[in-house]
């Protein structure tokens, strides 16, 4: 029996309260609820970076689909890659400031899991995409004034793309809105053929 597609009156659930997460779906005008999931983002010994982006992804959609049976459910988490070290977010100023130093002048990878739980609790989706980023060179001062703006708390890495951040910025190989936290083609590929979307853009009547 085919599901219910996502509309205003059966909206997306996205098991997550970023705020980068939910300015994108709303952007693109994908109805949604988001609920937090408590899950904490660990990072797991020996397996790859979008094995960890992916399975923490899955862990977030599941522990939201108690709350919210007979509705799409999208999880995502989005971790920074460089030279095999995985960047998580900051948890203060001095690892903060670490992480831009290792970063300043280089490329990295930005790799954001994301998964597509059917209105039936079943798993329909699991993918990750990756994005190469290159920062520029930064300064001591230009990193301690950054780290005050309070801005590179809760980012993936100490950096926010979209935000004061994009100042250190050189390049980027790749999806645009991965780097922010998701990927909007590939999800909104994956939710047509999945049956999250019965096309695209929306339009309600």
């Amino acid at each position: 029996m085919p599901h219910h597609p996502i509309s205003k009156d059966n909206p997306l659930v996205l098991a997550s309260i970023s705020p980068r997460r939910k300015a994108i779906l709303e952007h693109i005008s994908i109805p949604f609820e988001a609920v937090g999931s408590m899950v904490e983002e660990t990072l797991v010994e020996g397996m790859q970076p979008a094995e960890i982006a992916c399975r923490t992804a899955l862990r977030k959609a599941q522990s939201v689909q108690h709350n919210h049976k007979s509705r799409w459910i999208l999880g995502a988490d989005t971790i920074v890659v460089m030279n095999r070290r995985v960047f998580g977010k900051p948890g203060d100023s001095r690892e903060c400031h670490d992480m831009l130093l290792h970063l300043s002048g280089r490329n990295h990878k930005v790799i954001t899991g994301f998964c597509i739980v059917d209105p039936g609790g079943e798993t329909v989706h699991v993918q990750a995409v990756m994005t190469k980023v290159k920062i520029k060179r930064i300064s001591e001062t230009e990193i301690e004034a950054y780290i005050k703006t309070r801005e590179p708390f809760g980012k993936a890495g100490g950096y926010a793309i979209q935000g004061i951040g994009s100042f250190m910025i050189e390049h980027i190989t790749g999806s645009y809105t991965n780097v922010v936290g998701l990927p909007v083609c590939e999800v909104v590929s994956a939710l047509l053929a999945c049956g999250g979307l019965k096309g695209f853009p929306l339009i309600e009547k």
